[in-house]
């Protein structure tokens, strides 16, 4: 089988996105069961204790892998064979911060990631684990560090994350020439809440921030969310302050018309159903408009094990991850490509 670059990637996606008037197929059924209604009925058919349950991934693990462990552990090793990262600040709050695991191919493409954590949690440092691979397949990877909203000022500002990590991207893009990257082939990722930032991220309108439209040339959006109404309902709202604005702003899915950019959007079988529904509502919203998309479902996998597929380049996540930037998977592959962009020097 031919291997996947980035023009069949584009190709693929065009041609799903004339087939958007196809029903998508709806995934496996989700590990656990939603629990019994209690009360009236608050969105979408359920209740509030379903809805609840719904945005809250900790309810459908009933059989939970160690991935925090793992993930502490295998980013100790990544750590102990290349090296502590860079750590840079990128804006003025003592919460802008990122890690930068830089490849050794010369003017190299960047992948920026963003973490997730319920917008309450997480780091830069957890993401060490998938670096390696972007590493060795010739990309910068880039951790992000943002303040969560359990420490803004007023708490629960989801605004203002999304203001830090925006500024994360932009960094990367006014200063790829100090670590040798190419901005001109910068690109974005995203789990959980992560997942949910990388969509405003590439709905953003860039001209507001000085930079060019195409200043984000792909994202992988991974088990996040995309529009905020229902979100807004579940009990996340006791630490959000889902403002109109705020949900109007940094629901993706109302921002299509700025999403300049080739996606791939991910999530496992074994996640919430409504995490689920969020993913297959957005692929199909953005096929509707004929923009490309892959959509890539890992089937036996939960919340917490999808995005270790990230790091390796034949998992669910990494293989359409390097397809999108255009990076070889196989030996095969990376001596067939030659020298990348010859031509894509900076011209301003």
């Amino acid at each position: 089988m031919k291997p996947l670059n980035r023009r069949e990637f584009l190709r693929l996606s065009a041609a799903a996105g004339a087939a958007a008037a196809l029903p998508l197929a709806a995934p496996a059924p989700a590990f656990g069961q939603m629990p019994p209604a209690e009360g009236p009925v608050v969105w979408g058919g359920m209740t509030q204790n379903q809805l609840d349950a719904a945005y809250d991934q900790n309810f459908w693990d009933n059989d939970p892998p160690e991935t925090g462990q793992r993930s502490t552990a295998n980013g100790d090793v990544v750590r102990a064979r290349y090296g502590e990262p860079e750590r840079i600040q990128y804006g003025p709050s003592s919460f802008e911060f990122l890690d930068l695991y830089r490849t050794k191919v010369r003017h190299a493409p960047i992948m920026v990631f963003i973490h997730g954590g319920a917008w309450r949690a997480g780091s830069a440092r957890g993401a060490a684990q998938n670096a390696e691979m972007f590493m060795l397949a010739g990309a910068h990877f880039i951790a992000l560090d943002f303040v969560n909203v359990l420490q803004t000022t007023p708490p629960g500002d989801l605004m203002a994350m999304a203001a830090q990590v925006r500024r994360g991207v932009a960094w990367a893009y006014r200063n790829a020439h100090r670590f040798d990257g190419d901005r001109k082939q910068l690109f974005i990722s995203g789990h959980s809440s992560g997942g949910h930032l990388g969509g405003c991220v590439m709905t953003t309108d860039w001209s507001t921030l000085g930079l060019p439209w195409d200043t984000v040339k792909g994202g992988v959006l991974i088990s996040g969310m995309y529009e905020l109404e229902p979100v807004a309902l579940s009990a996340r709202r006791l630490y959000v302050n889902f403002t109109p604005e705020t949900v109007q702003e940094l629901s993706a899915q109302r921002h299509l018309d700025r999403l300049r950019a080739p996606i791939v959007v991910a999530h496992g079988t074994k996640e919430s159903p409504e995490f689920m529904r969020q993913s297959r509502d957005f692929v199909a919203a953005v096929r509707a408009v004929g923009k490309p998309v892959e959509y890539a479902i890992g089937t036996g996998y939960n919340h917490f094990e999808i995005p270790e597929t990230m790091g390796n380049p034949y998992g669910v996540v990494g293989r359409p991850a390097l397809a999108l930037m255009d990076l070889p998977v196989t030996a095969e592959e990376r001596h067939g490509r030659g020298k990348r962009h010859d031509d894509d020097d900076d011209d301003d």
